[in-house]
């Protein structure tokens, strides 16, 4: 019973995530109702471009990916590396790849040497992340920002806050990033804007 609970709060979180991010068709549609995002469409498809680019890297190194849980996540041109590896070296082989990666501008390095965490851990990240942005989705105080201007990643209960934000605006975001439960710690990968 257990298994199926943490299941479906997986599939829901999940389905949270793509009914947030589902793409529009209708060119004159999505400028009306995109995203607002203080990155250039350029950058952001650079920024799809580099994950997309570092995980079939990745992947066509069998060895180095049946060890490891890792994931990459690139915001204006900055590439975040979360998860866990088996030995330095390994480390060391993922940082490299992803560092020739056309316009990563800078690695930030949070992998970790562990074994890979289990599917619960991760379906416990997922809602997590879920959590969180549902928590930004409710500041109202803050005049020109709007919650999808943050992204969050969570590896194993560690929230990592990823923006080009104002100092006040982050200081909000991670005020409300640390009332949420289960949050170890917060990382802010933050680009200030003054």
């Amino acid at each position: 019973m257990r298994y199926v609970l943490w299941l479906v709060l997986l599939v829901n979180s999940l389905l949270l995530v793509a009914c947030k991010t589902a793409p529009v068709n209708d060119s004159t549609t999505s400028q009306s109702v995109a995203k607002p995002d203080r990155r250039t469409p350029d950058i952001i498809a650079s920024d799809r471009s580099i994950e997309r680019a570092a995980l079939e890297e990745l992947a066509d190194n069998q060895e180095l990916i049946s060890r490891s849980h890792i994931n990459v996540h690139a915001y204006n041109g900055l590439a975040l590396l979360t998860g866990e590896v088996p030995n330095e070296a390994v480390k060391t082989n993922v940082l490299d790849i992803v560092r020739v990666i056309p316009q990563v501008k800078m690695v930030r390095d949070s992998l970790v040497i562990a074994q890979p965490i289990n599917s619960t851990t991760r379906a416990n990240d997922a809602q997590l992340t879920a959590q969180v942005n549902a928590a930004l989705q409710q500041i109202h105080t803050l005049l020109n920002f709007d919650p999808a201007m943050v992204k969050v990643v969570t590896e194993n209960g560690v929230v990592y806050l990823m923006g080009r934000v104002s100092r006040e605006e982050g200081n909000v975001v991670i005020n409300v990033t640390r009332l949420q439960p289960n949050v170890k710690q917060i990382i802010t990968v933050f680009e200030y804007l003054d």
